[in-house]
């Protein structure tokens, strides 16, 4: 496995935990109803919770990783050649589809539950009645789980479509149309001199000479 691959899978690994434990962090350290104040029937007073920068984090780190995933493999979609019909690059395409899918949900459920936990009083008027809003249980930890998804996701078809990619023989022979320069031995035409037939001279062409 190449260099770049290593490091790509891992950062974009470590991202992608980073992103999830920082999401059940949130989950646990989230504003709860029996913590919000409630002085009037018209004010809410939330405290001050830790899950705002916990849920931001989340967030930010899983568009990280979705972003270098991206960076990294190209347009999938603008791929073309032979090797889109065999399954591999079926799978390839299904991981991309529901890793984006998993990523758009987990960001805002990540987004929205930082954005209610970081509400720190007034009034809330809802359609004439009044409501103080908490985020429900199991928001933080459903983004969490659906981050881990995504990035598990990204990471398979990134492996895929690179041991693709890696299977192409970069010194093969292009096919006759193409641009690149063929390699091969020179050929050279034979010598007209240089045939494998015997060659016979005649006798008045040379001098004789005796020996005593």
């Amino acid at each position: 496995m190449e260099r770049k691959v290593i490091i790509v899978c891992c950062v974009v690994g470590f991202l992608g935990l980073l992103s999830a434990a920082t999401g059940f962090a949130a989950e646990a350290k989230k504003i709860t109803a029996d913590q919000i104040q409630s002085p009037s029937s018209s004010v809410c007073i939330y405290p001050r919770s830790p899950a705002v920068n916990l849920g931001l984090t989340a967030a930010v780190s899983l568009m990280i990783a979705q972003i270098i995933i991206n960076v990294s493999t190209g347009c999938i979609c603008c791929r073309k050649g032979p090797h889109q019909s065999n399954s591999n690059w079926t799978l390839a395409l299904v991981c991309f589809v529901v890793s984006w899918f998993t990523f758009v949900i987990a960001f805002l459920l990540l987004l929205t539950g930082a954005a209610l936990n970081d509400q720190h009083g007034g009034d809330n008027l809802y359609f004439g009645d009044y409501y103080c809003y908490v985020v429900k249980p199991g928001v933080f930890a459903g983004a969490s789980i659906l981050s881990l998804a995504s990035v598990v996701l990204g990471i398979v078809y990134y492996l895929i479509l690179t041991s693709e990619k890696n299977r192409i023989d970069p010194f093969s022979a292009p096919t006759q149309g193409g641009g690149g320069i063929a390699m091969g031995q020179p050929q050279i035409p034979p010598s007209q001199n240089a045939s494998s037939d015997p060659v016979f001279v005649h006798e008045d062409t040379y001098t004789r000479r005796q020996f005593v």
